[in-house]
């Protein structure tokens, strides 16, 4: 199982990835140099939207289209879940 992910940082930007395990992805994002450097200056951060695919080809096709929304597209995507 594969998970894309929107997290939503401190200063109130977002960021999404892909992952098979999500705490800990989360783990590593807030407080480990296996996060990204993106979310390593901006932690805490919070998970506010997951979606699970069953193969990493969808998920990576579904991250990819996710990080091309804008912000209120990706902020009306994580208030359906």
């Amino acid at each position: 199982m594969y998970y894309v992910y929107i997290l939503e940082c401190r200063d109130q930007t977002l960021y999404a990835g892909i992952t098979t395990d999500l705490d800990r992805r989360l783990a590593e994002h807030n407080g480990s140099q296996l996060g990204a450097k993106y979310t390593s200056v901006r932690r805490p951060v919070q998970l506010v939207f997951a979606k699970e695919y069953a193969d990493r080809s969808s998920a990576a096709k579904e991250e990819a289209r996710i990080k091309k929304l804008t912000r209120a597209d990706k902020i009306k995507l994580i208030k359906k879940t």
